[in-house]
């Protein structure tokens, strides 16, 4: 991807002196910049902020015409260098041996649509845990795809692994629950759980997935992605982080793929690392991700590259918003009391009138 940076880099190191740079000097390189990530299948709003990072680097720097390439090339890796720095590193295997000291089973969840290699990842962790001498029990909660179940029977017969599986249409969180009771009665030190995947905007297959996680509470979950499909793994690992909020992701068919697009955009847009790469069929072709690598393969070799350490800006906080006053209530006026009505005046009797007297 750097080599097609090059040209750009000579040409600005032709007009510039030992100057302090401008927008206007680095225009050509930012904009090569951005093609060259555009092809290889960065997000977009990714390749805005790596091209803000840039600008905020280099312009007001004061660097001379000769080391103007090597300045802008070890302030852009520096740059990528750091979105991975952010997202840090995992040990499985840590996790997991806090986990045994409680006695309970680790249960890892795996999450991703169909196609991009979900089972066959599952299967090379579990030969991966096996390896390291944990003992290990597969569920089988994908009880929608036709054949998902014969699938890991499949795996887990070639693996001489316990296999947790009921009929196809069966509630996917009984499945992923009978797996954990299992794990429990047989000390059982890592249970992993493959989950449907369906097309990532599927309102049911995010609603399944949540029911697994609330049933069984898993300790780690995992996105399987496909490294060749460009910005629909971006776009199914920020679907699948909206709801799920996974720990970290594997990268399938890594060995087609020397881009690394998908990788440096799940990295920034979830910042959660990139955990494993598959790269062939064999169970053990699953490999660490590494940071260090990834740049080489990128941009070629790091010999004389500084990099240096990059600390990310604060995300603004949005002011308060000043609370309304309380308008003044109108006092109630007080109602008029009415007014006592006179008592009747008692009419007056008429006098007796005097009898006439006789003669």
């Amino acid at each position: 991807m750097f080599d097609n940076l090059r040209n750009a880099f000579s040409n600005a190191a032709k007009s510039l002196g030992e100057k302090e740079l401008n927008e206007k000097d680095i225009e050509a390189i930012l904009y090569e910049l951005e093609l060259s990530l555009m092809e290889s299948d960065v997000a977009s709003e990714v390749i805005d902020s790596i091209k803000s990072d840039l600008k905020s680097q280099l312009i007001g720097s004061r660097v001379d015409r000769k080391e103007i390439e090597k300045f802008v090339k070890d302030s852009l890796i520096s740059s990528i260098s750091s979105l991975f720095d952010v997202a840090g590193t995992i040990d499985l295997f840590e996790k997991i041996n806090e986990k045994k000291k409680t006695g309970q089973p680790f249960l890892i969840l795996f999450v991703g649509i169909n196609g991009t290699g979900k089972t066959t990842s599952l299967a090379k962790v579990a030969h991966m845990l096996q390896q390291a001498k944990y003992s290990v029990v597969v569920a089988a909660a994908d009880t929608f795809r036709a054949g998902a179940i014969e699938q890991l029977r499949e795996h887990t017969n070639r693996l001489n692994l316990k296999l947790v599986a009921q009929n196809y249409n069966s509630d996917p969180a009984a499945v992923a629950r009978d797996a954990v009771l299992y794990a429990k009665s047989h000390k059982t030190d890592c249970v992993l759980i493959d989950t449907a995947g369906r097309m990532q905007t599927s309102k049911n297959l995010m609603e399944q997935i949540s029911k697994i996680s609330k049933v069984v509470n898993p300790d780690f979950k995992i996105f399987v992605g496909d490294s060749l499909a460009g910005n629909d793994t971006v776009n199914q690992a920020r679907e699948f982080f909206e709801h799920v909020k996974f720990n970290g992701s594997i990268l399938t068919k890594s060995d087609a793929d020397a881009r690394g697009g998908a990788a440096l955009s799940i990295v920034k847009i979830t910042s959660t690392p990139v955990l494993y790469l598959g790269v062939g069929q064999e169970y053990q072709d699953l490999k660490p991700f590494d940071k260090e690598t990834f740049l080489e393969t990128v941009f070629g070799s790091l010999s004389g590259v500084e990099i240096k350490e990059i600390s990310p800006k604060p995300e603004p906080k949005p002011e308060p918003k000043p609370e309304p006053k309380p308008e003044p209530k109108p006092e109630p006026k007080p109602e008029p009391k009415p007014e006592p009505k006179p008592e009747p005046k008692p009419e007056p009797k008429p006098e007796p009138k005097p009898e006439p007297t006789k003669n």
